[in-house]
């Protein structure tokens, strides 16, 4: 039973990379936004920055279905933003089959690829506050880091193997 959590801030790839992972480990994959309750989706839209509060119930839920796959035994990767070290405490936590990729990449870069995007609620606007919010993951939570600068074919390729290292050990 593999679980990858693939976090990193609005813009850095997670739906595009998670959804390629899943069908190279032939596994589910949830996209963490589609958990947001609606007021969050709106606050979102209208360019405003979400509160703890406003996450907590989100991040709730993403950890009732990981803990769903656990309880099956099942394999899955899921995206979440996951951008403060106490959101990735309610979804990862002491779930030691729960392995946290990192997609890390430049302002710059970032904000290049969501000037590009079309159909996603996340306005650019909001970059500047997600990335003042992001805590990068420290090594006691073992995370895979994987830069965004290449194609997502080889930012999942470097995942799998990433992965497959772990499971060697």
């Amino acid at each position: 039973m593999t679980i990858v959590v693939v976090m990193g801030v609005s813009g850095s790839g997670k739906t595009t990379v998670a959804a390629m992972l899943a069908g190279r480990l032939h596994c589910a994959y949830l996209e963490g936004d589609d958990f947001h309750p609606a007021g969050n989706v709106r606050k979102m839209r209208g360019g405003t920055p979400l509160t703890d509060e406003d996450r907590l119930p989100w991040l709730q839920r993403i950890a009732m279905e990981i803990d769903g796959w656990r309880a099956a035994g099942a394999s899955g990767v899921l995206t979440c933003s996951a951008l403060k070290r106490s959101y990735r405490d309610i979804i990862v936590g002491t779930r030691p089959e729960v392995t946290l990729v990192y997609l890390k990449g430049s302002r710059e870069l970032i904000q290049h690829r969501m000037a590009a995007r079309h159909e996603h609620f996340m306005p650019l606007a909001l970059l500047d506050s997600q990335f003042a919010t992001l805590q990068e993951p420290a090594s006691d939570e073992d995370p895979v880091v994987v830069d965004v600068g290449p194609p997502p074919s080889e930012i999942v390729d470097e995942i799998v193997r990433r992965l497959a290292e772990r499971t060697l050990q």
